[in-house]
């Protein structure tokens, strides 16, 4: 009984590291971040009598398959790289916790299966889209990494496709109101994804990556296309409340969180610090989910 008992013990500890790997191979956190810009997109979107439900839930399951395939896939391509940064080493691939087949097959079932998913339960527009994320972000952005500070803007384009494909899931057709939420997301991207080359440029520089604008430097001029960009996000959320999407109370949340967002980005602008942009990227990361609750907050 008792080699019985670590005999189950063990396989526990087993499958709760591969159920561990698996979770970090997808990159679990961003990916549950990403559905929710997707749900969030759906019910601004949905305006019928009856909630679809069915189409909610499978864009929740949908598209949180193909965001963890592609960041799979990421993971996949830059498993070499992954080996020399400090903030990626202790990723399943790197530490061989999941051997390069089982990876490929794993993202290759999950991404598909998404798509499936997608196509059966939804629509092909919001299919379509899913699909044209899934290429950009691994077989464009994921390369141009190492080229030059062009990967951020064309990695914009995926990163900011969640809203968008949430509100065609709901409603079947691109309208003004869903390229508003993409703008917002697209926009939020720049200083979102600086601030983090800035805090991890050391990291980034021994595997190559090239993110910084201005040469890749982290100056002044840098610091100020952070403040430019953040600065647009001001006129951005308060269009769905212009266009009557939501109502005055988000765009009050939405104005207030862009000008302290924007604040950020002046302290950053004097000190050029890689604390004052930890501040910027902590900031981002609470910019978008907040103003999003308080426009769905408003919807309903």
């Amino acid at each position: 009984m008792r080699a019985l008992n670590i005999s189950d013990t063990a396989l526990f500890e087993l499958l709760t590291l591969r159920a561990k790997a698996y979770f970090e191979l997808v990159k679990f956190r961003l990916s549950a971040l990403v559905t929710f810009s997707a749900a969030f997109g759906f019910i601004l979107g949905d305006s019928g009598t009856f909630f679809s439900w069915g189409s909610f839930v499978a864009l929740i399951i949908g598209g949180f398959l193909i965001t963890g395939a592609s960041g799979a896939a990421n993971e996949i391509l830059e498993r070499d790289y992954d080996k020399l940064m400090k903030r990626t080493q202790n990723r399943p691939l790197p530490l061989n916790q999941i051997s390069l087949q089982e990876a490929y097959w794993f993202t290759f079932i999950v991404g598909f299966t998404g798509i499936g998913i997608l196509w059966l339960f939804t629509n092909p527009l919001t299919t379509a889209l899913g699909v044209l994320s899934m290429i950009l972000y691994i077989f464009v952005y994921t390369p141009l990494k190492r080229v030059g500070p062009i990967a951020v803007f064309v990695g914009a384009i995926p990163g900011a496709m969640p809203p968008l494909l949430g509100w065609t899931a709901a409603t079947g057709m691109i309208g003004h109101e869903a390229l508003i939420l993409f703008g917002i997301q697209f926009i939020w991207q720049f200083p979102h994804f600086w601030a983090i080359a800035w805090v991890s440029d050391e990291d980034y520089k021994k595997a190559g990556f090239k993110l910084l604008p201005s040469g890749g430097k982290k100056d002044l001029n840098t610091a100020i296309q952070i403040m430019i960009y953040t600065l647009f996000l001001l006129p951005l959320g308060l269009l769905p409340t212009y266009f009557g999407l939501t109502g005055l109370n988000s765009g009050i949340v939405a104005t207030v969180c862009g000008v302290l967002f924007l604040a950020q980005t002046f302290s950053h602008m004097r000190d050029c610090s890689r604390k004052s942009a930890l501040k910027i990227m902590f900031g981002s990361f609470l910019y978008l989910p907040i103003v999003q609750i308080a426009y769905l907050l408003d919807k309903i």
